[in-house]
């Protein structure tokens, strides 16, 4: 098992049902591509080191996970830069 950790940075312009619905979204994409979630912490709305596409806060939000192949990373990734409520997003593999 590869050990990951993500964290992204949601827009702050959403409401807050519409934040709990991306954090969903993106934590069903992971688990319905092979990964399991081991941890996940709301680490709340906080200011940016600079600004990014016009935002100078948004919420962070990071996933502690485990997984067999980069299947559901690279769908994360991919789905991630899409999305216009991610402003950004950082993928690290934890080494043991």
């Amino acid at each position: 098992m590869r050990k990951y950790e993500i964290m992204f940075i949601v827009r702050p312009t959403l409401g807050e049902d519409e934040i709990k619905k991306v954090i969903k979204d993106f934590g069903n994409i992971l688990t319905t591509n092979g990964a399991k979630i081991t941890n996940e912490k709301n680490m709340g709305q906080r200011e940016l080191a600079y600004e990014i596409n016009d935002f100078k806060t948004g919420y962070y939000y990071v996933y502690n996970i485990e997984a067999n192949d980069d299947a559901a990373i690279k769908e994360f990734d991919r789905l991630a830069l899409i999305s216009k409520d991610v402003i950004r997003h950082l993928i690290t593999k934890v080494e043991d």
